[in-house]
């Protein structure tokens, strides 16, 4: 046995000799590693005891096979101890031996921890399906989008030419309900990771206090909101709306989860981590926390490791989408950070979230809002390139009704048919996605010749899945939908020479 010893100890994986009847004649430190401190790795102790009770009756008939001179597969099983961490996996062999080697040993038993490789199968198997759903989602923002443009600048368009109060009022229903349904579609990007981020920097405790006031409205007066904000204040980098939106879906589970009212609590605080933690393996770093914790009824614990999935939902007879938490992980996500929930029944539930530390900088204010689309520059002639015709019809009509002349065309072959006709556009306003010749591809043409073209390029899709660095080639971006203020804002913004032309 001492030679056995000589080979295994150093072994990173359980070793173990066995006998006749199964039992261990000797074994290695990684295997007590693996067993657990409850369990007594003796000489002449059998190995069961050290697995999951729901494996046993496997492990026995693979048992009995081996000690058969069988060839056996594998066994993916759990261990006993209770202490091992959630979801260990082991991958355990049973390998005849020849009589020479150790005359009373028969088997070499093997004993591999999987726990992190499962788990890294398992998130790689998440991030591919995230990916297939997020071009799925991508693809349906796009046709979405558009026919929610084509909504929204058709109502704009009839509410110019002046109506009475009441179909005025029909008008707004549409509206709203178009604005709503551009909001899903935000959300459904977000998931998938794809929704146009703006972040900047923020102060954490700031953008807690700023969205309170709707928090108290939207909880009601049954459940009390408790503020623990950690001073000295501590700032991230994030988009603040999406930050608000992050807030207000978990405000509002919260809310849900305490229908005789209770307590939410909303707290700021911060970490050094110093290696990798937790299921989601946290990376090292500084970190600032926000916690958002209620104390209704918890959540069972079958039901936690799906909550961030896309689509399932527990109040599907209440009108849950299903999108609200899985929004959150995407959207934090898609910020650097990480989301993480513990729940107990009876006591209540708690997310949170870990966002990377931002040093604080000063920001500029934004831009003043112009309330009136009527643009301030003179009348400019706006090549406009739309390949489905209703948004070209209508993306006519708006610009003409903000006093531009417009060149419209169906593709970028035509757009570039009417500039070697002599038309000198002032604007290119096109969309991306096209047959033949892209956007990105008719502006960069257009550049050659005019290497100051101000380019205003309009998608369905969100910027992120367009692949390509905009900005840095000078070219605005506005994503559908949009308004009639959002496209002549964008559109007098290009004229002004604001886009940062390259060169």
């Amino acid at each position: 046995m001492e030679s056995f010893r000589l080979l295994a100890d150093p072994a990173p994986e359980g070793l173990a000799l066995l006998d006749a009847a199964g039992r261990i004649l000797a074994g290695n430190p990684a295997l007590a590693a693996l067993a657990g401190p409850l369990a007594a790795l003796r000489q002449g102790a059998a190995v069961a005891p050290i697995l999951a009770p729901t494996v046993r009756e496997g492990f026995a008939a693979a048992l009995t096979a081996a000690l058969g001179g069988a060839t056996v597969a594998p066994l993916c099983v759990a261990p006993a101890d209770p202490a091992a961490p959630e979801g260990a996996e082991w991958s355990l062999r049973l390998i005849p031996l020849p009589a020479a080697a150790w005359p009373e040993a028969r088997l070499l038993l093997r004993i591999e921890d999987r726990t992190l490789a499962r788990r890294a199968e398992v998130r790689l198997a998440e991030a591919d399906r995230l990916e297939t759903v997020g071009r799925l989602a991508g693809g349906v923002a796009h046709d979405f989008n558009n026919l929610l443009t084509a909504i929204l600048g058709g109502a704009a368009a009839v509410r110019a030419t002046g109506l009475p109060a009441a179909a005025a009022a029909d008008l707004a229903v549409i509206e709203d309900a178009a604005r709503r349904g551009a909001g899903l579609v935000r959300q459904l990007l977000a998931f998938a990771r794809q929704q146009q981020m703006q972040p900047r920097a923020l102060d954490l405790n700031a953008a807690v206090a700023a969205i309170a006031p709707l928090l108290r409205q939207l909880l009601g007066a049954a459940v009390r909101l408790d503020l623990a904000l950690e001073t000295p204040a501590r700032w991230v980098r994030a988009d603040p709306t999406q930050l608000d939106q992050v807030i207000l879906n978990l405000a509002v589970n919260a809310r849900d989860a305490m229908p005789r009212g209770g307590t939410l609590r909303i707290a700021t605080g911060h970490r050094v981590v110093l290696r990798p933690e937790g299921e989601g393996a946290l990376p090292p770093g500084r970190w600032v926390v926000l916690e958002v914790s209620d104390t209704g009824a918890g959540i069972a614990p079958e039901v936690v490791p799906r909550l961030f999935e896309p689509f399932f939902t527990t109040r599907l007879d209440k009108g849950g989408t299903g999108l609200g938490l899985a929004t959150v992980q995407g959207i934090v996500a898609q910020s650097g950070g990480h989301v993480a929930v513990e729940s107990r029944l009876g006591e209540g539930t708690t997310f949170r979230i870990h966002l990377p530390r931002q040093a604080p900088i000063a920001v500029p204010p934004p831009d003043p809002i112009v309330p009136s689309v009527t643009p301030s520059e003179p009348a400019a002639l706006v090549l406009l390139v739309e390949d489905e015709a209703p948004l070209r019809r209508l993306g006519t009509l708006l610009l003409e009704r903000g006093g531009h002349h417009v060149l419209a065309a169906d593709s970028a072959e035509a757009a570039l048919a009417l500039v070697e006709a002599g038309a000198a556009p002032a604007l290119l306003v096109s969309d991306v996605a096209m047959p033949g010749a892209d956007g990105v591809e008719l502006a960069r043409r257009l550049r050659r010749r005019w290497q100051s073209l101000p380019v205003l390029l309009l998608s369905g899709y969100a910027e992120a899945m367009l692949g390509r660095d905009l900005a840095a080639e000078g070219f605005r971006y506005l994503g559908k939908p949009f308004d009639l203020a959002d496209l002549l804002r964008e559109v007098a913004a290009a004229l002004d020479g604001r886009a940062a032309l390259p060169g």
